[in-house]
C-alpha cells in the first residue's frame, strides 16, 4: 500500500467517524433537556385542561367537560376517522371545532392556535397508554 492510499484511507476513516459521531449526537438528549421538555408539555396539558373545563370557548355557558369529564369519550387514539357529524374522515381538531361551533356555540379555532394545541395535548394526555387505533369506532 502506498503512502497516498494510507493517507486516503485515514482521511476516509476520520470523515466517517466525524459523520457518525454527529449523527449519533442528533438523537441524544440530556436529562435536563428531557425534564425541560416534559415540564413544558405538562404546562400545555394544564392549559388544555383549563380550557376544557371553562365555558369561555362558547356562548352557552357550558364547557367541554360537561359532556366529556376528564376528556371521556373523546377517543383521540381513533383519529383520523370518519365522523358522521361532518360526513367525512377528519382529524381530532376538526371534531373540536365542530363541538365549539355547535353545542358550545362558539368560534372555531385555527389548527395552530395555542388553545387548540393545548386542548389536543390535554385530551391525548388523558388517554395516554391507550393503543393507537385510527379509524376505529
Amino acid at each position: 500500500m502506498t503512502a497516498k492510499h494510507i493517507m486516503t484511507a485515514a482521511v476516509a476513516l476520520v470523515l466517517a467517524g466525524t459523520v457518525t459521531s454527529l449523527w449519533v449526537r442528533a438523537d441524544e438528549f440530556t436529562k435536563k433537556d428531557l425534564a425541560r421538555w416534559q415540564n413544558e408539555y405538562m404546562s400545555v396539558v394544564k392549559k388544555g385542561r383549563d380550557l376544557w373545563t371553562s365555558p369561555a370557548l362558547g356562548t352557552k355557558g357550558v364547557a367541554c367537560a360537561q359532556c366529556h369529564p376528564n376528556a371521556a369519550n373523546t377517543h383521540p387514539e381513533t383519529y383520523p376517522k370518519f365522523q358522521k357529524q361532518l360526513g367525512r374522515v377528519i382529524a381530532l381538531r376538526e371534531m373540536f371545532n365542530w363541538c365549539l361551533t355547535h353545542p358550545l356555540e362558539g368560534k372555531p379555532l385555527a389548527f395552530d392556535d395555542p388553545k387548540m394545541i393545548a386542548m389536543e395535548a390535554y385530551v391525548t394526555y388523558e388517554r395516554r397508554g391507550v393503543p393507537l387505533a385510527p379509524g376505529k369506532h
